[in-house]
């Protein structure tokens, strides 16, 4: 008795099936565990927690957990920080007293010092840190160009005037046409 290749294909199927299946049944450290035990539990997200003021005002601060990251950006992506989440209850609290957002941060300012800015306010001395990379760039550019000028004056004094490139292609007698010609033909041969 033969057996076709469908028939053989669709009872290896129906045999190694049931095996496959089982051996993707979860075992038991596959299984879901209660999420309130993985980790601390976060508190719930009230209408303020999302407050453009309040996302404007953690974004000016930096996070004091080492991370280089600003208040928001910290407490939003990295979730074992446990800083970014008190300065956040604290500027909530300090808005939520009434405070405008110059006077939340000078609080933070006053306590951590201006290393708590993301960016230092642009008096004083650190003006410079604005101003000299742009200097430093602009120097370069013109330096480049005045470079470039003179190097293209030394070239063209050197080479003199005859040897400038001109756009036309040049003229050739008929005298000249037919000695490449020959000297073309004999290469050839």
């Amino acid at each position: 008795m033969m057996i076709s290749r469908r028939r053989l294909l669709a009872s290896t199927i129906a045999l190694a099936l049931p095996v496959r299946l089982q051996a993707q049944e979860p075992q038991e450290a596959d299984r879901l565990r209660d999420p309130a035990a993985v980790g601390r539990q976060r508190d719930s997200l009230t209408a303020l927690d999302n407050d453009p003021v309040i996302i404007a005002i953690e974004r000016r601060l930096r996070c004091t957990c080492g991370c280089t990251l600003d208040v928001y950006t910290c407490r939003t992506t990295d979730f074992t920080c446990t800083y970014s989440p008190a300065m956040h209850r604290e500027i909530m609290d300090l808005y939520s007293a009434g405070q405008d957002p110059e006077s939340i941060i000078a609080v933070f300012v006053a306590r951590e010092g201006e290393k708590i800015l993301m960016a230092p306010p642009a008096e004083g001395f650190n003006l410079a840190g604005y101003v000299v990379p742009g200097a430093v760039m602009l120097t370069g550019v013109v330096g480049l160009v005045a470079w470039v000028s003179r190097r293209r004056n030394q070239v063209a004094l050197a080479t003199g005037p005859d040897s400038a490139v001109s756009a036309d292609p040049p003229v050739i007698d008929d005298a000249r046409r037919d000695e490449l010609r020959r000297a073309l033909e004999a290469v050839d041969d």
